[in-house]
């Protein structure tokens, strides 16, 4: 079963019940692009990409490589041997598989990095999210550059989890319950009765 096409409708309809029950303000945020766009995102920015720079000259140092043999591959096609120009491309293939694993390790690296700065910076701005959404009558803040989970904030005012439980019981109570026996309102019909059966005669008899 897909859950999410569950989930989906769920959560709307409880967001709806909930702005009709607690009337509030909505907010909107970028909540990546203000982790970034802070000081402390700018500066941990910077410290990524100067991290990140040796292994960047690095590999373009190996791409460097590689251009270099493929030229010479390229303008000796005629006039290298056979096994000059085969050693040649067992060395740029060779070169370009160790140039793949640089790049993936770098990037699985920058990666981390990333997601480490953003998860540290995220809990900080968290915590100036719920109180300004507090402080300025906001009843729920949607992360508009979110898919997975947009709702950063909301208030319990429109939590209406209690509510639904409540409801559905009692309604599933209802629904449980035995139905009282049908009454006929039309008259019973009598039972007919047997007429009481008529003596037999005695037998007669005959004169003294």
């Amino acid at each position: 079963m897909n859950t999410r096409v569950l989930i989906g409708p769920a959560l709307t309809l409880a967001m709806t019940l909930g702005a009709q029950a607690q009337p509030g303000k909505t907010a909107v945020i970028a909540f990546q692009q203000a982790i970034i766009a802070t000081k402390d995102g700018q500066k941990a920015a910077q410290e990524l990409q100067a991290k990140a720079g040796p292994k960047q000259k690095e590999i373009e140092g190996k791409q460097g490589d590689i251009t270099s043999l493929q030229d010479k591959l390229s303008k000796g096609a005629s006039t290298l041997s056979d096994s000059a120009k085969n050693e040649l491309y067992k060395d740029i293939e060779s070169k370009k598989k160790s140039l793949q694993r640089d790049i993936e390790d770098a990037q699985a690296e920058l990666d981390q990095d990333q997601q480490r700065l953003l998860q540290q910076l995220g809990q900080k701005i968290m915590a100036v999210v719920e109180k300004y959404a507090r402080d300025n009558g906001f009843t729920m803040v949607v992360d508009v550059g979110s898919q997975q989970s947009p709702i950063l904030y909301a208030s319990p005012s429109i939590d209406i989890t209690k509510e639904i439980i409540e409801l559905y019981d009692k309604s599933a109570t209802a629904m449980s319950a035995p139905a009282a026996p049908k009454t006929s309102l039309a008259p019973a019909t009598p039972v007919p009765t047997k007429a009481p059966a008529t003596p037999a005669k005695p037998p007669a008899t005959g004169k003294q």
